[in-house]
């Protein structure tokens, strides 16, 4: 009966409950829109420096990660090859050889990361082959490099010139070597474009004097969300006073606390939203009091029970949060959506905002999100401040004077 009551109530004003709705409606959409861009971008950067060269976790040998020395490259066992067998959600493991060197063209010199991949599990893994962008993929007996487009520009190096290589080796025996480049690729992280240079594993093995030997072993994980259990399973199958398993959390942590502190930002200009959209909402429930005291008025003094009354109010102010709420995650949908298909690019912005986002590692763009819980996340908390704002008309209720309010 009493919700049969709310339900005609609502819409004897049908104005004021569009008005209600749509102050609502406009609170989830923004809510959920920066709350998306925000999960997005850092899900792309995440993703750009994890997914495109680290990988979700790798194996060393013990203390290589701290020190990062060619000197703890380790012999690949058969047993590590196998390690997919073993662990079920670990789908591959890609070997590296990877340390320093310095590379010249002509007059131009710049420090690159050279890393010896074994190029089809790579490819699996990494997609290297999908960020060629000029020239052609790498094959495992071939002498010859893929670069980075940023290392490229650097060297004023184009496709078919020789690239010389020179280094320190394993237990420092002298590394250097020319090949001509192959190809060109180029990642969505600007720091790794600038420090890439890829070998076949054998022809790194041999610049590096260190045949057989691997410095790490990127895992393919099958899905991201299991990394955790993958990372035990691996620890558990090799010995620990041997190799360190690491995710990408303990290998690059600045990377998790930056965004932990950006984080920490926008739930601060989240909260400050949350405040303009109680007011807000605040407004709407006042003009409805306001507008309805008379009514509160009469039906108190002809016998109407306050707490009954209080209920009817009750619910029609969580009617129109519901309707509200609803309406803003069918709108805010379609709008996300398109942003998470079709990236807000900041480049366009002039060059201070591309060398801002560059600083971070990461492309001058702010993808969206498009996860279900983003939406329900910020639909609950709209949906509790519109609850919260239903106290007052209980209020006014409970205080109210029938004469005085029919009167008003």
């Amino acid at each position: 009966m009493l919700l049969k009551l709310a339900w005609r109530n609502i819409w004897r004003n049908k104005r004021r409950t569009f008005i209600t709705a749509a102050s609502i409606l406009f609170a989830v959409f923004f809510a959920s829109f920066v709350r998306s861009i925000q999960k997005g971008a850092w899900d792309n950067m995440i993703d750009n420096v994890v997914n495109f060269y680290f990988g979700y976790a790798q194996v060393h040998q013990d203390g290589y990660w701290a020190e990062q020395s060619l000197d703890k490259a380790f012999v690949l066992k058969p047993d590590m090859r196998d390690l997919p067998k073993e662990v079920s959600s670990l789908e591959e493991v890609v070997p590296r050889i990877e340390s320093f060197a310095l590379a010249s063209h002509e007059e131009q010199t710049h420090g690159v990361l050279v890393v010896g991949i074994e190029p089809i599990k790579e490819d699996a893994m990494t997609k290297l082959s999908t960020r060629l962008v000029e020239g052609q993929y790498i094959k495992n007996d071939d002498q010859a490099v893929l670069i980075g487009t940023g290392v490229a520009e650097k060297l004023g190096m184009q496709l078919g010139d020789t690239l010389v290589l020179i280094s320190q080796g394993y237990h420092g025996v002298n590394a250097a070597g020319k090949y001509p480049v192959k190809g060109l690729v180029k990642f969505g992280s600007p720091d790794l474009n600038k420090q890439l240079v890829y070998l076949p594993l054998p022809e790194a093995q041999y610049f590096y004097g260190a045949e057989e030997l691997v410095t790490s072993l990127a895992l393919k994980i099958k899905d991201k969300k299991a990394v955790e259990n993958t990372v035990k399973a691996v620890k558990a199958s090799l010995p620990a006073e041997e190799y360190e398993v690491l995710d990408w959390q303990e290998m690059i942590p600045e990377l998790l606390e930056a965004r932990e502190l950006d984080t920490a930002g926008n739930m601060i200009i989240l909260f400050i939203l949350y405040i303009l959209i109680a007011f807000g909402i605040f407004g709407t429930v006042l003009m409805m009091v306001k507008e309805r005291e008379y009514e509160f008025g009469v039906l108190t003094a002809i016998g109407m029970k306050r707490g009954k009354l209080a209920g009817i109010i009750w619910l029609e102010t969580l009617i129109i949060g519901v309707l509200g709420t609803v309406l803003g995650i069918l709108f805010s949908a379609p709008i996300i959506y398109y942003f998470h298909k079709n990236p807000i690019d900041m480049s366009g912005m002039g060059e201070e905002y591309s060398a801002t986002y560059e600083k971070f590692g990461m492309e001058p763009i702010l993808p969206a999100a498009f996860e279900w819980p983003i939406f329900t996340e910020q639909a609950i908390i709209v949906f509790f401040i519109v609850t919260l704002m239903a106290l007052y008309p209980l209020w006014k209720i409970w205080k109210l004077q029938p004469v005085e309010a029919m009167r008003a």
